[in-house]
């Protein structure tokens, strides 16, 4: 009964499945023989949900009405104003901005993708991806191409991305480029300043050449990537870029502010062009009308009240940097195990994630599972979670990977 376009779609996500795998293992050995390297949110070292408790302490105080009232279609004017001074901090770029409120950052990507791929042409990409992508896409009706995201050494393949760029470009007359950093699920690599300044040359290149290019920038784990402000100097650089070279950036609630169901983002405009802003605030207004209408009003306020609270927001950003530190110590003994035991693994710099790249994830990640490990296989590799893993469990994981590979 369902239309054509939508005839035989069936969601089959592996990261629920893994989690889901590692949920019965629980129920049968106990949780504290079981080691849980797969769901993206931040478990504390007991395997608990960890949360922020100024957070939380600011929205159990809120106003009953504030919470379940709805919210304007774009989102309340001073959540908006808060999510743009927080997502770019000390390194705001030169320029005109605007914010929508979406559910979620993978709301944002949804919008960036509705609006700003023609129907039946590219996206473009890295290999190493969220899947989510590839589901949005196509539910949109438009294609996801990648480019490899590391050459053959594992540095950033910026030749590759730039054959697969020009190479879109001769077919079509726009292109969506949706780049993820820092923090990069599944990998937690980070592109370096450096870096950035290629991309950003390949893209203006073709931006002179007369077509047009819109870039999103997926930020979802940056306050779990480093320093606040030398982790967002890259945003410096989209300054004064072309009319026809449109930034866009995907701001999340769910993991700076541990509000994973809450669902409440923001996809983020910045152009040198006042009235591509206004066109970019009216077309998205357009869209979250015909998906959600408005999204949560209570963690709009809980984050519009926080942020304009000067005694409050550095108690919250202190007790984030503690979680990011957390996640970071177990990274850390995971990297250095690999290195140890000789496990080739994607470079980490920070984040959730790291990446093991494997010939046959499935089957590793099925191995793991004699030692009651559970990890999650994606196409290139094996993605271990991390934010989810305690400290004292993840002693050992690199080494079991190894020899599941073999």
């Amino acid at each position: 009964m369902t239309a054509t376009h939508a005839a035989g779609r069936k969601l089959k996500d592996a990261i629920f499945d893994a989690n889901q795998a590692c949920n019965e293992a629980i129920k049968l050995h106990g949780a504290e023989k079981v080691t849980n390297a797969t769901i993206g949110v931040v478990l504390d070292e007991k395997g608990r949900l960890a949360t922020l408790p100024t957070v939380e302490k600011v929205f159990r105080a809120m106003n009953f009405a504030d919470l379940v009232s709805y919210a304007p279609i774009s989102g309340l004017p001073a959540y908006l104003d808060a999510v743009i001074d927080l997502t770019f901090a000390e390194n705001k770029p030169e320029g005109f901005f605007g914010a929508v409120a979406t559910a979620g950052g993978t709301g944002a990507i949804h919008h960036a993708i509705a609006n700003y791929a023609e129907r039946g042409d590219s996206v473009l990409t890295s290999d190493w991806r969220w899947g989510t992508y590839d589901l949005i896409c196509n539910e949109t009706g438009k294609n996801l191409e990648t480019f490899k995201l590391f050459d053959a050494e594992l540095n950033f393949n910026i030749t590759d991305f730039a054959v697969k760029v020009d190479s879109l470009l001769k077919n079509q007359n726009s292109l969506l480029v949706i780049i993820n950093s820092p923090a990069h699920n599944p990998t937690g690599y980070a592109l370096s300043l450096d870096e950035w300044e290629k991309v950003l040359d390949v893209l203006k290149a073709q931006v002179s050449a007369g077509k047009k290019v819109s870039l999103l920038v997926d930020i979802a784990y940056i306050d779990f990537a480093g320093e606040k402000n030398s982790t967002r100097a890259f945003l410096k650089k989209f300054s004064n870029l072309p009319e026809n070279f449109f930034v866009m950036i995907s701001f999340s609630m769910s993991k700076s502010y541990t509000c994973y169901g809450q669902r409440t983002g923001a996809l983020i405009g910045v152009s040198s062009s006042e009235k591509i802003i206004d066109e970019f605030k009216n077309v998205s207004k357009y869209s979250c009308r015909a998906t959600w209408s408005n999204i949560n009003r209570g963690a709009q306020a809980l984050l519009a009240k926080l942020a304009a609270d000067k005694e409050l927001l550095p108690i919250y950003e202190a007790e984030r940097t503690n979680l990011y530190e957390m996640v970071k110590r177990r990274a850390d003994i995971f990297v250095a195990e690999a290195k140890s035991c000789g496990l080739r693994i994607v470079p980490y710099k920070g984040g959730f994630f790291i990446a093991v790249p494997a010939e046959n994830p499935a089957e590793v990640c099925k191995k793991l599972h004699d030692d009651l490990i559970f990890a999650v296989p994606l196409k290139l590799g094996v993605r271990v979670a991390a934010c989810s893993t305690p400290l004292e469990k993840m002693y050992g994981v690199a080494e079991k990977i190894l020899r599941a590979m073999k």
